[in-house]
């Protein structure tokens, strides 16, 4: 039973590593060949876990060359068009200047239900609204809305605002990150100073995120505070 269980904790953080050296996508956003490197190393990690008669390093060195492969292969995909469209293919246009390609459907076998599907994905029940769409290399599809639905801008009404980068989850359940609090510009003691004029203490904090304006969102364990502090 020990057996097992250190096989397991060895495969697990191998599997890890080679899914970090592969990169950070989401499943629904790998390539192709992405994909079955991902499915090839989930089958060859459990060979060597239901077989302890099985060789750990039989199982091991399958893994390493795969994410090697993988690795090689993204590497020249991002040096090479050719390469990156034969492993990956290119996005298909499905809808162009408002009207439907039925026959890049039919290539791509997308139904009449799953092109509404994506469009909904996408915040847009209503084809008449698209203006362009696309399949990418993921399958995923992108959506361009005709200029007279779509959202009006700060821009499109004249309005200016500045620019500024997201908050910063500066405290995460009583825990300070200095990194993010470095991020917008402030130090501890700028934390610690909103804190003793709200009385409470860092332990006692659920969240607090702010920005490079010094505008912050605090929400203690119990209830909800918003404010500006310079």
């Amino acid at each position: 039973m020990l057996i097992i269980l250190i096989r397991s904790l060895i495969v697990y953080a191998l599997v890890i590593c080679a899914v970090r050296l592969m990169g950070k996508r989401q499943l629904g956003e790998l390539q192709p060949a992405e994909l079955v490197v991902t499915i090839l190393i989930s089958n060859i990690a459990t060979l060597s876990l239901e077989d302890t008669d099985t060789p750990l390093l039989r199982g091991i060195l399958p893994i390493l060359a795969m994410v090697c492969f993988e690795v090689i292969v993204s590497w020249g995909s991002l040096h090479s068009v050719r390469l990156r469209r034969l492993i990956s293919g290119s996005p298909k246009i499905i809808i162009r200047n408002g009207e439907i390609d039925q026959e890049m459907l039919h290539a791509l076998r997308f139904s009449v239900d799953d092109l509404m599907t994506a469009l909904r994905g996408n915040n847009v029940f209503s084809v008449e609204e698209v203006q362009f769409a696309i399949v990418e290399t993921n399958g995923n599809v992108s959506v361009c809305q005709k200029s007279d639905v779509q959202p009006a801008s700060k821009k499109d009404v004249h309005v200016s605002a500045p620019a500024l980068d997201p908050p910063q989850v500066i405290i995460a359940d009583g825990k300070l990150r200095e990194k993010a609090l470095s991020a917008v510009g402030q130090d501890e003691k700028w934390v610690n100073a909103i804190l003793r004029a709200r009385g409470i203490t860092l332990d006692e904090v659920f969240l607090f995120t702010a920005d490079t304006a010094c505008d912050y969102y605090l929400v203690p364990k119990q209830n909800t505070e918003r404010g500006h502090a310079a």
